[in-house]
């Protein structure tokens, strides 16, 4: 909870504001009971009608201010609350935004998910009663013993044993629940997980006809979750009926014991009154502090959730003077000895990527081929900073990467990932992602390298037309051709594309990589591809195998020289494509 903590800073002359108020209000509260004695003791036995209409109209004027003070309170604890979880918040997304893959996967998706949005809910909603409960109930519950205790000890004993009852049961049932506290959350990442993935694959488990399979999948996922929560519930569904059975013997006790010393002329009925006022006051407060006690253990557990995310440092570290890029920057990619592995490889597991040396110039195009696994992306995600490399260095324009900051290396680059991914929105406002001040003429220039002009204008509201979440609503082409041509609005010196043309038709790849040389051909382009159809007119073919470098050259050169790219171009090419070589 210290984390969150320093989140309530900026909002620190609300709470003392709310404390004084709390602390007038309980008074308040304390007061009034004193009041209805005297009605009674003054008043109502002597028949003086004159003392009960002035207290009465002060505990008017009592109730009045409290309900002030009440209002107010309640003003100032939803600010706080909902201010702080609105910060909470954005410090939590813009951290997730720095994470690099590396951390990205230790929490994975719906963990982070999770950790945003309902882990700080709780947090909030334990903020917005806490804030009260925890100046509140505490003053009411020693400031009602005292007042109690003025009017009469001579039953003390009845408020004394409820205090310790009330306090036994709380203390067992916080130990009970608290463990589950703690794996609730890890169960409701888990549901969102499993959720996700068959909201995401729906076609692929219809397809496949897994439904009953994935349905089991589901309800396991829930049933734990639901399991956990019932039993959290029913432990403190039990206080409720305590409680209420506490109050009513206590009732029962104050009257009984009250009414034997009025008898006796010990004490005066007023004063019994008021007695009991003071023993619910009191016993109310504990049923607040109770209700903490349900509601802290597990805003505590998401707070501690959050913090992990808060504290975790990037695996990514970028310098605090970094070094500027040349001012007549060309874009030349050098990768040198390049060694790579996951963060989270073990000792056992081999590089994937082992002294990587090429280097991608202006003006031409590098392609990069080689089997499912080689390693291919993971340059693509070296170059981007993503990871950091273990050996080696990748240099651009001759300065290291590592030197440089992140946003001035990431606006050198237009990328395209192997899985378009488009937002929420329009066709435009996808487009004007990679760059907000992008004029008319970039955008259709863009669109008409991707070869979208014609899907698009066959669209009744063109660039206005809608785009649902990740593009589902378009084609694997469509949104392939989309995402290159938002990667160009960017008109960055380098371009790389991650097999990003896979789901296009062999007419129209040649006719968009024909566009890609004619127009952008002056920048440094970096494709990984599948076919050697498409990358046969390439200046440099890097074939990579088992993350080493099995080949470098020219397509020519590559059919002499290089078997594991023969043996690709025998797999993809007809006999005559091969011989014509």
């Amino acid at each position: 909870m210290s984390k969150v903590f320093e989140f309530m800073k900026p909002y620190a002359w609300m709470l003392v504001c709310t404390a004084v108020l709390l602390g007038a209000e309980a008074m308040f509260a304390l007061i009034l009971p004193g009041y209805m004695a005297d009605i009674v003791n003054d008043g109502v036995i002597p028949g003086h009608l004159s003392v009960i209409w002035r207290n009465g109209l002060i505990m008017l004027g009592i109730t009045l201010l409290s309900m002030a003070a009440a209002l107010v309170v309640g003003y100032f604890t939803a600010r706080t609350a909902t201010g702080v979880s609105n910060d909470l918040r954005e410090a939590v997304y813009d951290k997730v935004l720095s994470f690099s893959n590396a951390e990205v996967n230790k929490f994975n998706t719906s963990s982070l998910i999770t950790r945003t949005t309902n882990d700080i809910m709780q947090v909030q909603n334990t903020m917005m009663m806490a804030i009260r409960q925890f100046i509140y109930a505490p003053i009411i519950a020693v400031g009602g013993i005292v007042r109690a205790l003025d009017r009469s000890t001579d039953m003390a004993w009845i408020i004394v044993l409820a205090t310790v009852i009330m306090l036994t049961l709380m203390g067992i049932l916080f130990f009970i629940a608290l463990p589950k506290f703690t794996s609730l959350q890890k169960l409701i990442d888990r549901l969102n997980t499993v959720t996700r993935e068959n909201l995401s694959g729906i076609l692929v488990v219809r397809a496949f006809n897994t439904q009953k399979f994935e349905k089991k999948r589901f309800e396991k996922a829930n049933k734990e979750l639901a399991n956990t929560e019932r039993f959290v519930n029913v432990t403190f569904a039990f206080m409720t009926p305590i409680i209420a059975l506490i109050m009513n013997l206590t009732t029962a006790a104050i009257v009984w014991v009250g009414a034997q010393q009025a008898s006796a002329f010990r004490a005066d009925i007023g004063d019994i009154f008021a007695f009991l006022q003071y023993g619910m006051l009191i016993i109310f407060s504990f049923l607040m502090i109770s209700m903490m006690f349900i509601m802290v253990p597990r805003a505590v557990v998401s707070a501690n959730r959050i913090k992990e995310v808060l504290e975790t440092e990037g695996s990514i570290i970028f310098k605090d003077k970094p070094i500027p890029f040349p001012e007549n920057f060309k874009g030349t990619v050098e990768f040198r000895n390049v060694d790579f592995r996951y963060p989270d490889a073990t000792e056992d597991d081999d590089n994937v990527l082992n002294n990587i040396s090429f280097t991608a110039k202006p003006g031409e195009t590098t392609a990069i081929i080689g089997a499912t696994g080689a390693g291919k992306t993971s340059i693509f995600k070296l170059i981007l900073r993503f990871f950091d490399v273990t050996g080696g260095g990748i240099f651009i324009d001759g300065v290291d990467i590592r030197d440089v900051h992140k946003e001035e290396l990431h606006n050198k680059i237009g990328y395209v990932a192997q899985k378009a991914s488009l937002f929420t929105g329009t066709i435009r406002s996808n487009l004007f992602y990679a760059d907000k001040n992008a004029t008319e003429e970039a955008i259709e220039r863009a669109v008409s390298i991707s070869q979208s002009e014609a899907f698009i204008a066959g669209k009744p509201d063109g660039y206005e037309s809608n785009v649902a979440q990740g593009g589902a609503n378009f084609s694997g082409g469509q949104r392939q051709r989309l995402s290159i041509a938002r990667a160009l609005v960017k008109d960055a010196p380098i371009n790389m594309f991650d097999d990003s043309f896979s789901a296009l038709d062999v007419k129209t790849d040649a006719q968009l990589r024909a566009a890609l040389k004619e127009k952008m051909g002056d920048r440094t382009t970096i494709v990984i591809a599948q076919r050697i159809s498409s990358i046969m007119d390439a200046e440099q073919i890097l074939v990579l195998d088992n993350g080493k470098i099995a080949g470098l050259g020219t397509h020519k050169d590559l059919m002499k020289t290089c078997n594991v790219y023969k043996e690709i171009a025998a797999s993809q090419l007809t006999e005559e494509e091969v011989q014509g070589v």
